[in-house]
């Protein structure tokens, strides 16, 4: 442990090497570096109390050359630990492979949280700011110096469009393993400008992992449907088994005589709930069709 005289520690660790002893008992000072070759098995207590980055590294003081090694990650049960620890318990036993290392730390930011980009707060869940609209924040703020131009903060861009489908719209482990690629691909997804770029990355993924269950379809046509929705000025997209809502922001870009003559022209179809809330009626598919047909209806006001 760390109290203990550093010419005694040395001596320790060096007949630990040699193995003039088999069991070596310590505190976390073991994963500061130390590098044994014949250590092939590791038994950690506690394990909850340790973070996700402890843990890989404590992991790592084994298997450091040809030997097989175990760790073996000891609690009391795990009815009596943290749903935090459950999860990284979960995470650090998921991941064996090289490279796994990057993998826990997308982990560990999704348990502990990313903190604030904009404050002092180092961990916890970003409630102001996340880092994607911090980074597009920075972007559009550097573009309009570059270009002697007025930042304006009151666009679409700060203005978060909402869209319930009642339908799965996720990459599933089972079509793409990684974790790390499908963070990937929801990031492409969630920053395609248009139509054009949803139809590379269909055709990517396709190219690359074969052809597309369901629930992408429905994530890709879910996208698009935000991308026209902020195009016209919509804020919120309700979709039902037999109706869809729709809500447009005060400043949307609708003539209000277009949904005047939808609904006089087809009532049984469009109505209003309220001021900014317009109701379709039809029947809704259970697949991404039912998207494309919220899309349809809602094109007639564009």
């Amino acid at each position: 442990h760390g109290q203990m005289p550093s010419k005694e520690l040395e001596r320790i660790m060096t007949d630990f090497y040699h193995q003039r002893f088999q069991l070596l008992v310590c505190t976390t000072i073991i994963e500061t570096g130390i590098d044994i070759p014949t250590a092939n098995t590791i038994i950690i207590n506690n394990a909850q109390n340790f973070g996700l980055s402890q843990l890989h590294q404590l992991r790592g003081r084994v298997g450091r050359s040809h030997h097989k090694a175990y760790a073996y990650l000891v609690i009391k049960s795990r009815q009596s630990i943290t749903p935090d620890a459950k999860k990284r318990l979960d995470a650090i036993a998921s991941l064996e492979e090289l490279g796994a290392g990057f993998m826990l730390a997308n982990h560990d930011l999704e348990i502990r949280g990313a903190g604030d980009l904009l404050g002092e707060n180092q961990s916890g869940k970003i409630s102001e700011i996340g880092f994607n609209l911090y980074h597009d924040l920075l972007k559009r703020t550097v573009d309009a110096i570059k270009n002697n131009s007025k930042l304006n903060l009151d666009d679409s861009l700060l203005k978060e469009i909402e869209i319930n489908t009642g339908i799965a719209c996720v990459i599933p482990q089972t079509y793409l393993d990684d974790v790390h690629e499908r963070l990937v691909f929801y990031k492409r997804i969630s920053s395609a400008k248009n139509n054009d770029d949803l139809k590379e990355l269909k055709i990517e993924m396709i190219d690359r992992f074969g052809l597309l269950p369901d629930s992408i379809n429905n994530l890709f046509a879910s996208t698009s449907l935000r991308i026209f929705a902020e195009k016209i000025g919509i804020t919120k997209i309700n979709i039902f088994d037999d109706m869809a809502e729709i809500t447009l922001s005060k400043n949307n870009n609708i003539e209000p005589t277009k949904i005047i003559n939808l609904i006089q022209n087809s009532p049984q179809i469009y109505k209003l709930k309220n001021q900014n809330t317009l109701i379709f009626n039809a029947e809704m598919e259970e697949d991404y069709t039912r998207i494309e047909k919220v899309r349809a209806l809602a094109e007639n006001l564009n």
